[in-house]
């Protein structure tokens, strides 16, 4: 899954390989979301992705940290501008050239596409990149901020219910809660689930290779029969907890806590 934004178009035909890079390239587990999903989405996956170090990329340029933007391009014509700060603190930015071990597909960006952590995709995960450039500003630039969308583009703190689905039907008895949650480049530190509105509980953490991908979570459940609502929140490695205020995905995403009711018979 490549949810890095909504965007028109699609590949051009026109792209081709060009010759291999000189420099090691750096492999990275990096969950992407896209600023149009809404709370409890489908837009937001996890990959493996192989690339150049954008940062080192960028210093052998001479690029230094105060420059402004990076202006990504794109073959189909969309650009988008990334805060330079982000691209240069430490994470792992990758101008990315394959995917979960096989090169890039077109619809996945081929020849060579933007990984920046931390940045919903429309500010962080061109596809189809043809060049990169700095600018002082982003006016008139990107183009979804040309279009109302915020400037800065940090994702938010979110988590989902996958199992049980929207309105599905239990067997009483033992059953789990389990889900996705996230938090790129802070990192998630606990998940937390209410059933009906009872105390909060603390699920279950899988192990993560790092801040900037989602922790899968569980927590056991004894299901008793009737309807149940339930409902999830997570808190990020820095402790702040995942606002329960619902805002839309414009401007710069959505956020609230996600809930799902079920029957068990």
């Amino acid at each position: 899954m490549d949810p890095a934004c909504a965007r028109p178009g699609g590949p051009p035909v026109r792209a081709h390989h060009g010759r291999t890079a000189a420099q090691p390239l750096t492999e990275r587990d990096i969950t992407l979301t896209c600023v149009s999903n809404e709370v409890g989405g489908p837009y937001a996956g996890n990959a493996r992705w192989l690339g150049l170090d954008l940062r080192t990329l960028l210093r052998q340029a001479g690029v230094q940290r105060d420059a402004g933007l990076l202006l990504s391009r794109s073959a189909d014509g969309w650009s988008a501008t990334t805060p330079l700060e982000t691209v240069l603190d430490g994470r792992d930015a990758l101008l990315a050239v394959a995917m979960n071990g096989q090169p890039l597909s077109p619809e996945h960006g081929f020849p060579a596409r933007l990984i920046v952590p931390g940045l919903y995709g429309y500010a962080s995960a061109t596809k189809w990149v043809t060049d990169l450039e700095l600018v002082a500003n982003a006016t008139g630039l990107s183009y979804w901020t040309t279009r109302g969308w915020a400037e800065r583009a940090p994702i938010k703190t979110a988590s989902r219910i996958e199992v049980p689905k929207p309105f599905a039907t239990v067997p009483a008895g033992r059953s789990v809660i389990a889900g996705t949650a996230w938090a790129q480049h802070r990192g998630i530190a606990a998940v937390e689930v209410s059933v009906d509105d009872g105390p909060w509980q603390q699920a279950q953490l899988a192990a993560t290779p790092g801040p900037d991908t989602w922790r899968q979570w569980k927590l056991p459940w004894q299901a008793t029969p009737g309807q149940h609502r339930l409902q999830v929140r997570a808190v990020d490695a820095g402790g702040a907890l995942q606002t329960s205020r619902r805002a839309p995905t414009f401007p710069d995403g959505a956020t609230g806590w996600h809930s799902v009711l079920v029957t068990v018979i």
